[in-house]
């Protein structure tokens, strides 16, 4: 199977160079459609390819156009697929594509390592940055928003790496999640109540765990008429319902290391825009400061994600973070914490490949040298759904917006 794939994507390139050559020898621009055509003729006509069938020789054109015209090349018709959420080019001769749930390795490849790195270069040049032996690593987003990721063959022992991570331009909502059984109505219900009464949420979970569609869904709850400044490393977030929105995303240095603008550079200037509610993408360094120090005065119903596996494993990380930004007392910043954030949202991503959310979690203070966290709901395996598990503490702001007779009649005592 290996050799075959070798061979098809050999054979594409050959096709696509014989195609460049008459190109060449015409003079002039062709369009899309003369390309195709001249593609078609090469792979029918050649004596090379009378072994194949005529669906394996469509393919074959189909391949030597896409390597000819399309900027992922061989790879073209999975970024335009809009099931496929991803795409994994492990070295030339490698692809993995996820469809829905489910991965499979793709039957095609590129010809040679040097074919692949000219595909990320091409991307990399896209965004003022270069991929070489001094900058192995390069990150950059796509026009349709996807994220790009690839590392050098310098550093990636079997050849060069690319990831693209898709992102459809539809959008779940919170009765779509509930319908999938993603999360139980009576958690959304609270959650929903919750974001729009200003409560700061933090959402975290594993890789591919679901914590961007999550945020998206919960900032469907806050009240429209509502100042939203949204922060992030690649814009990802769809944020609807809302016209006074500003975007703001980071900005990676150029071939020259200048012009670079960090996620921090931006929390800070977006306190300077009279933000109701702050959105930050995903927090995953120093940045967490100036995230807690602006939730914590005065911005409230702030909404961020971070990498974790549990609520407390959050927490830690947020700890970290915070103190490889600075020399801070750790009681100070677990202090900051834990006034800054009030709702956890666990989310993971099982083994059937649903994305569910596990635990809904109380942050109720820093007391005795701990986090007082407490689980509001917890999935139940054995009955495969959210479980209440305890009430809300925190009813300030629920009194403020007069929302709390409902809320304590609705999530009084654990059932």
């Amino acid at each position: 199977m290996l050799r075959a794939r070798a061979e098809a994507g050999a054979s594409a390139e050959q096709a696509a160079a014989a195609v460049r050559r008459r190109m060449n020898a015409m003079g002039k621009e062709l369009s899309d459609a003369e390309v195709e055509e001249l593609c078609e003729d090469e792979v029918f006509s050649s004596g090379r390819h009378y072994g194949l069938s005529f669906g394996e020789r469509a393919r074959l054109a189909h391949l030597a156009f896409c390597t000819l015209r399309c900027e992922l090349e061989i790879i073209q018709d999975y970024a335009d697929d809009p099931e496929v959420t991803e795409i994994m080019v492990n070295g030339c001769d490698g692809i993995f594509v996820e469809r829905g749930s489910e991965s499979f390795r793709a039957d095609r490849c590129f010809e040679s390592p040097a074919r692949l790195e000219q595909v990320i270069r091409r991307l990399a040049a896209r965004v003022g940055r270069e991929m070489n032996d001094l900058n192995p690593i390069v990150d950059a987003r796509l026009s349709d928003g996807s994220r790009v990721n690839a590392v050098h063959s310098n550093v990636a022992i079997g050849g060069p790496i690319l990831t693209i991570r898709k992102f459809t331009s539809s959008r779940l909502t919170m009765d779509e999640l509930v319908a999938k059984g993603d999360i139980s109505r009576e958690a959304s219900e609270l959650l929903k109540l919750l974001v729009e009464c200003a409560y700061s949420v933090f959402v975290c979970g594993g890789t591919s765990s679901g914590k961007t569609t999550f945020l998206n869904v919960l900032s469907d709850h806050i009240p429209p008429r509502e100042r939203v400044i949204v922060i992030e490393d690649s814009a990802e977030l769809k944020i609807r319902g809302h016209e006074n929105l500003v975007r703001l995303e980071a900005k990676s240095a150029n071939a020259q290391g200048k012009g670079a603008v960090s996620i921090r550079d931006l929390i800070r200037s977006s306190l300077r825009m009279r933000p109701d509610r702050i959105i930050v993408g995903e927090v995953r360094g120093a940045e967490v400061i100036d995230m807690l120090a602006a939730m914590s005065t005065g911005h409230d119903g702030s909404l961020s994600t971070g990498h974790a596996n549990s609520p407390a494993g959050m927490l830690g990380r947020l700890e970290t973070m915070a103190l490889s930004g600075g020399e801070y007392p750790a009681d100070a910043i677990r202090g900051q914490i834990a006034e800054a954030i009030e709702i956890i949202v666990h989310l993971a991503r099982t083994q059937d490949g649903r994305r569910r959310v596990m635990r809904i979690c109380e942050l109720d203070g820093y007391r005795d040298g701990a986090f007082a966290l407490s689980d509001l709901y917890r999935f139940d395996p054995a009955r495969g759904e959210l479980v209440r598990v305890s009430k809300l503490k925190k009813t300030d702001k629920l009194a403020m917006k007069g929302r709390i007779d409902g809320l304590l009649e609705i999530y009084s005592e654990p059932r």
